[in-house]
């Protein structure tokens, strides 16, 4: 099971400094760009199959080298820090609840990218400006685990409210708002949901309800929840499409994933590529920014990184459409009034759920 590319989810949001590593198909670890170089910043859960590359490579006539940081957050202050002298030429990773503060900081020059009238307009939070391409989306949503509800006869959970019935006293793991993202994703759905006034509210009623908070994905999931392992809670914070990569090294393939998706408690997360400001390579950062929107890149993704194309015009492999559930309606906040409140937020939730 792939889940260390999934988590996406450790990607978004974690506090601290990054070290870049040159990978991919690079030179040997120097930053920066020639004419005959492109250079994409990005984090740790980034992933591309070595035949889509070697695609881009011979189309662009340019060599792709990759610089992974370690999660999304520490990699765009580190972007932000270094914008006057960056590190490469296109930055891929940037989500909706950190957007606001790159736009801000003037990190990334505009770009229209072809293939862009493919991309559905709710995803394209910057669309005046074009500073930021949405390229991929994912659904932040508690997961259960189908054989602990089917032996307690008892329905899975499927909303907000639904966790704090007593029905589900003890039995959910989040991860840590302030240094996860799922953790972080899922305290944003609750504020989308419950609004200023209501969210604080509602997670006392969850505290009162009993919920685990631990670290991080990693460990909610593979520690904690039973659904994946030898932990005791049936229900996790995790991804909507953690089932399929649940399902895709098991064999023979079940009839159903092992976990399900309680897909009224889901915020969907965005991820954007950008052309750096004074990037050494633009022209070069503009044909990668058009390739990341490519069928080819966009149809690669799903089984790469576990995360689902910005494109429509992008295929789902069947083992998404089999396993997965579609989010028709996940909450969303704008990327501006995460900024405004987003440190008050884990603060004022920290007080309240964790000490």
């Amino acid at each position: 099971m792939r889940h260390n590319r999934i988590a996406v989810a450790c990607a978004f949001v974690a506090l601290g400094a990054i070290t870049l590593a040159a990978c991919g198909s690079g030179d040997d670890g120097g930053s920066g760009s020639d004419a005959k170089t492109v250079t994409l910043v990005t984090h740790d859960s980034f992933a591309v199959s070595k035949k889509v590359q070697q695609e881009f490579e011979k189309s662009s006539g340019l060599k792709l080298k990759i610089l992974k940081g370690k999660d999304a957050g520490s990699a765009v202050n580190q972007a932000i820090l270094s914008k006057d002298n960056p590190q490469g030429d296109v930055f891929f990773g940037i989500d909706n609840t950190l957007l606001s503060r790159g736009l801000d900081q003037g990190l990334f020059q505009p770009y229209e990218a072809k293939g862009l009238s493919a991309v559905p307009a709710e995803l394209q939070l910057d669309k005046d400006k074009h500073r930021a391409t949405p390229v991929d989306y994912g659904d932040i949503c508690v997961n259960y685990d189908r054989k602990y509800f089917e032996e307690k006869k008892l329905k899975p959970p499927q909303t907000f409210a639904d966790l704090t019935k007593p029905q589900y006293k003890n039995l959910l793991v989040t991860e840590n708002a302030a240094t996860s993202s799922p953790g972080l994703g899922f305290l944003l759905g609750t504020a989308a949901e419950y609004g200023d006034d209501g969210w604080e509210a509602y997670w006392k009623k969850l505290k009162a309800n009993g919920v685990q908070v631990v670290d991080g994905w990693e460990q909610a999931y593979y520690e904690n929840f039973s659904g994946a392992g030898k932990g005791d809670k049936p229900l996790v914070v995790s991804y909507a499409s953690s089932p399929p990569a649940g399902v895709l090294e098991l064999k023979p393939q079940p009839k159903e994933a092992p976990t399900g998706v309680a897909t009224g408690t889901c915020f969907r997360q965005i991820e954007f590529a950008g052309l750096l400001s004074n990037a050494k390579n633009a022209e070069g950062g503009k044909k990668l920014i058009d390739f990341l929107l490519s069928k080819s890149f966009q149809e690669d993704m799903p089984l790469q990184m576990f995360v689902n194309p910005a494109s429509e015009d992008a295929k789902l492999p069947e083992v998404f459409t089999k396993y997965g559930e579609k989010i028709d309606d996940p909450q969303t906040l704008a990327p501006e009034k995460i900024t405004e409140n987003r440190e008050q937020w884990i603060k004022t939730w920290t007080s309240q759920v964790v000490k």
